[in-house]
C-alpha cells in the first residue's frame, strides 16, 4: 500500500514545494530515503489541522518512520500515539486515529506545525537548517489568524516559536509547563516533546503532558 497520500494543509499557501531545495543536507537525505523507501512520503511535511484553530502545536521535525513515511505530522510513530490520544481526551480531535493518513482523524480548534519541515539525519537539524525553515513556520502562523495559544514541543520548537511570535530569547526560557506572553498577547506554553525517549526515561509522563493541554484550554477560554 502506498503511503504517499498528502494531507490537506490548513495553510496551503505557506507550504514549501515537495522538492524544496533550500537545505542541501536534508535534500540529500530525502533523495536517499526516496531510493530506499519509494512508497513513503519523503517530502516536506504539511501542516495538519483546523484553519480556524485557536490552539497550535509546534513540533520539531518529521520522524523517519512516522510523518516522513506517512505525510502527516506525528502519524505512524510512538509520539503520535501519545499526542493524538491526548488531543482526543481534551476534545481537540474527532474521528479515530489509526496511524494512517486515510483514517478518520480530524483536529478541532487545533493545528500542528513543525519547526523543520524535512526529515533530518538522526532527528537532529542543524541551526542553519532551523533558521532556513523558519520562514515557512512564520507564514503558517500568519495564516492562522485565530491562533492565540501555542504549545512548543521541545526546546528547538520553543526557540522557533518564540522568534516567530515576536518574543525574545533568552528572556523566554524553556521549561516544561512554562508560560510566555508574547508582545501581542498570544501565549506560548512549553512541553517536553512526547517522544518515546522522553516517556521511556520518565522525563515526560502522560499526566505531565495532559497538564499542558489542561492549561492551554483554560487560557483559550479566558482570552
Amino acid at each position: 500500500m502506498s503511503m504517499t497520500s498528502p494531507v490537506i494543509s490548513p495553510v496551503p499557501g505557506a507550504e514549501p514545494a515537495r522538492d524544496c531545495p533550500l537545505c542541501p543536507r536534508l535534500v540529500a537525505f530525502r533523495q536517499a530515503c526516496r531510493i530506499e523507501y519509494p512508497d513513503w512520503w519523503n517530502s516536506p511535511i504539511p501542516a495538519f489541522g483546523d484553519p480556524d484553530a485557536r490552539i497550535v502545536l509546534v513540533g520539531l521535525a518529521p520522524g523517519k518512520h512516522g510523518s516522513n513515511r506517512t505525510g502527516r505530522p506525528f502519524t505512524g510513530d510512538y509520539a503520535g500515539d501519545l499526542l493524538f490520544a491526548t488531543l482526543d481526551k481534551f476534545g481537540l480531535s474527532r474521528g479515530t486515529y489509526d496511524a494512517r493518513v486515510d483514517d478518520s482523524l480530524e483536529l478541532v480548534d487545533c493545528a500542528i506545525l513543525a519547526s523543520v519541515k524535512c526529515l533530518p539525519p538522526q532527528n537532529k537539524p542543524t541551526p542553519e537548517e532551523i533558521r532556513t525553515c523558519r520562514p515557512f513556520l512564520d507564514a503558517e502562523v500568519t495564516l492562522l489568524p485565530k491562533a492565540r495559544i501555542f504549545i512548543a514541543l521541545g526546546q528547538i520548537a520553543h526557540q522557533s516559536a518564540v522568534k516567530v511570535l515576536g518574543g525574545r530569547l533568552p528572556k523566554a526560557r524553556f521549561a516544561h509547563l512554562a508560560e510566555h506572553r508574547m508582545p501581542d498577547g498570544r501565549m506560548l506554553i512549553d512541553s517536553y516533546h512526547c517522544s518515546r525517549y522522553n516517556t521511556n526515561t520518565g522525563r515526560l509522563a502522560a499526566e505531565m503532558f495532559e497538564a499542558v493541554f489542561d492549561r492551554a484550554l483554560a487560557l483559550r477560554d479566558s482570552l
